[in-house]
C-alpha cells in the first residue's frame, strides 16, 4: 500500500514510521472519533472508507470529504499535544487503518530526526488539500463544485479508480456536504446530468456512466 502523503520521501524514513503503526478494523457505521476528542493518532487508511463530517452551525452533520485506501486523516495529532479533533470520522463500510501513536512517532523521532521529515510532509500534504479547496470555494460555481465531488467519489468507489460504471452510494445531502452548496443545487445538477445520460440516479447512490462529460462541465 502506497500513501500519497508519503510521497517524495524516503523509502527507509517511511518504513521507520509504519513500523511503529498498529493495524486497526472498524465495522460499517463504527465511529473512529468523535469531533473534539482528543487527538493523539494519526490514521493511514488501508482498506475502505470513511467519511469525515463536521457540525454546521445549525447543528447538523455535514460531510467534508470521504477518504480511501491510500489516504489518511488525523494528521495534527503528531504535532499538536494538547489537541482535539476538528471532525469526526466513521467508517462507511467494513475498513482498516494502521494508526501511528504520538508518543510512539515522538519516541521514533527522538531516536531517527529524520524521520521528522515525514511530519512535514504530512502537514505540506494537509495545505495543499485546503488550499484547492478553498480556491474552489471562492471561484468554482456551486453546479461545477457538484460534478467534481461526483467525479472524485467515482474514482474513489470504481473499480481501480475507474468512474465509469462507479456507483457512488451517498446521499444527496452528503453530495451537499460535500460540495459546499445546498441539497436543491446538487439535486438540480444531478437530473441535469440524468436527462443527458451521464448518471442514473437510484435511491441513496448515483451511478456515473458518462465521467468524460461530467469532466467537460466541471472545467
Amino acid at each position: 500500500m502506497q500513501w500519497a502523503l508519503f510521497e517524495g520521501l524516503p523509502d527507509e524514513e517511511v518504513r521507520e514510521v509504519l513500523t511503529i503503526a498498529r493495524r486497526r478494523r472498524f465495522g460499517r457505521g463504527e465511529v473512529v472519533f468523535h469531533q473534539d476528542d482528543p487527538a493523539d493518532t494519526l490514521h493511514l487508511v488501508a482498506k475502505g472508507r470513511f467519511a469525515v463530517r463536521a457540525l454546521a452551525p445549525l447543528g447538523d452533520a455535514v460531510v467534508l470529504t470521504v477518504l480511501g485506501p491510500g489516504e489518511s486523516f488525523g494528521e495534527l495529532a503528531l504535532v499538536s499535544p494538547d489537541g482535539r479533533r476538528s471532525a469526526k470520522v466513521d467508517a462507511l463500510e467494513p475498513a482498516e487503518t494502521l494508526s501511528v501513536h504520538r508518543m510512539d512517532f515522538d519516541r521514533l523521532r527522538a531516536r531517527r530526526p529524520e524521520v521528522g521529515d515525514v511530519l512535514v510532509g504530512i502537514l505540506a500534504a494537509q495545505v495543499r488539500r485546503l488550499s484547492t479547496h478553498l480556491m474552489e470555494a471562492l471561484y468554482v460555481p456551486a453546479d461545477k463544485r457538484v460534478r467534481r465531488r461526483l467525479l472524485d467519489m467515482a474514482r474513489l468507489y470504481g473499480e481501480a479508480g475507474e468512474p465509469t460504471g462507479a456507483t457512488v452510494p451517498l446521499r444527496q445531502e452528503e453530495l451537499a456536504g460535500l460540495a459546499g452548496t445546498s441539497r436543491a443545487t446538487v439535486n438540480k445538477v444531478l437530473r441535469e446530468e440524468e436527462e443527458r445520460q451521464a448518471v442514473e440516479l437510484a435511491r441513496g447512490r448515483t451511478v456515473v456512466l458518462d465521467p468524460d462529460a461530467l469532466e467537460r462541465r466541471a472545467r
